[in-house]
């Protein structure tokens, strides 16, 4: 055999093999198309459509730092520390390290839109407040509010809502259907409500600018008392509102079930100017079984919020508040706050508190008569 004939051999053998197995051949399934993200304007910037749903998601938040010093306000200087060295006392710094996470979805049903909304906040911090060794025997007590470490998670909101009906964890109606009060860090130096509820609430928007809220509420523990209901009955909230373009008529009645008290608040917004806005927010409480309850907190009967905001530029921004209570009680507090780039921010504030009453000690953060402090924050938000 020479080898050409071979050759010739070899080739129709492979031939031959190759015919026998194409029949076991093993076919590999085309690959499934990546299904990449899509953008959903619907509901503003930053909402994706979830993969494989109809469902449009948001996520965002911020990291904020605060450096606080002095007496007064939610982020007070911790006063009479103990020295580490055994040097007696001193006073230091109160801060505050928070990461803030939002998520917000939406999705367009036919009994109108299906949204959800959470807030969610981690902290690191020193609480406020004087040191106190119950035994007065020297030694640091482990655990101590002065000295800093992380705090708990916090919920601060988390809702579901469909069409005007919302349901779930929220700040109440009392305080968030006005607006809150000024564009301050310490606008509760004379608190005008509480925070914390959970609710059944409906929206309403009637065009032209009216709006209505109606609010069946919980309560909660803000810190200054038991303030969650105790029976069946829940808190009630209802309030309307008026906004056009020269600025916005809210007011807004509440009903503790707790203590059986009543409170209202009316708060009128006006657009001086381009860039320069004035509000003014007077809220009045019953006292007949409670000096304070989840919606007044504030002294006596009636008290007032009032001050204002002006663009000094497209970057920064002067705010004031001023209030005053049936207690006597006074608190002021102004900022400056500028854009570094668009979602940094850095505020530098000075607030004022002055106790009108001995019984204010009681609810105010204040350590004396007359009480100075002040905030730096720095925030990104994203």
């Amino acid at each position: 055999m020479n080898l050409k004939s071979l050759l010739f051999g070899s080739a129709a053998a492979l031939v031959a093999v190759s015919a026998a197995h194409a029949a076991d051949a093993v076919v590999v399934a085309e690959p499934e198309p990546a299904e990449y993200l899509r953008i959903c304007d619907v509901y503003g910037s930053g909402y994706f459509y979830i993969p494989g749903t109809e469902t449009c998601l948001r996520i965002g938040g911020y990291i904020r730092v605060d450096i606080g010093a002095g007496d007064t306000g939610t982020f007070n200087g911790v006063n009479h520390v103990p020295d580490q060295m055994g040097k007696g006392t001193h006073s230091t710094w109160k801060t505050l390290a928070r990461l803030q996470l939002n998520t917000s979805t939406g999705q367009e049903t036919e009994l109108g839109t299906l949204k959800t909304f959470t807030m969610t906040r981690f902290n690191f911090s020193n609480s406020s407040g004087d040191y106190s060794d119950p035994d007065d025997t020297g030694p640091l007590l482990p655990g101590t509010k002065w000295q800093a470490g992380n705090k708990n998670v916090t919920l601060t909101t988390a809702w579901i809502q469909l069409g005007g009906l919302r349901v779930g964890k929220a700040d109440t109606a009392f305080d968030s259907f006005v607006d809150y009060a000024g564009n301050v860090i310490q606008d509760t130096l004379i608190p005008y409500g509480g925070f914390d509820t959970n609710m059944v609430r409906y929206y309403f928007e009637g065009g032209n600018g009216f709006s209505a809220v109606g609010s069946l509420e919980q309560g909660s523990n803000d810190g200054s008392g038991d303030n969650s209901i105790d029976s069946y009955v829940p808190n009630v909230v209802g309030g309307v509102k008026y906004k056009q373009s020269w600025g916005t008529v809210t007011a807004v009645g509440a009903y503790d079930s707790n203590f059986e008290e009543w409170a209202g608040k009316v708060r009128v917004d006006v657009a001086v100017a381009q860039g320069f806005d004035l509000f003014v927010l007077a809220g009045y409480g019953t006292d007949r079984n409670a000096p304070r309850n989840f919606f007044k907190e504030w002294g006596g009967n009636w008290a007032i919020w009032t001050g204002g905001s002006y663009a000094v530029t497209e970057r920064t921004s002067l705010n004031a508040q001023v209030s005053f209570d049936g207690s006597k009680n006074l608190a002021l507090a102004a900022n400056v706050k500028h854009d570094v780039r668009p979602g940094f921010q850095i505020t530098a504030e000075v607030d004022y508190l002055r106790v009108g009453s001995k019984d204010s000690f009681n609810w105010t953060s204040a350590v004396k008569k007359s009480n100075l402090g002040g905030i730096l924050r720095f925030q990104r938000t994203f």
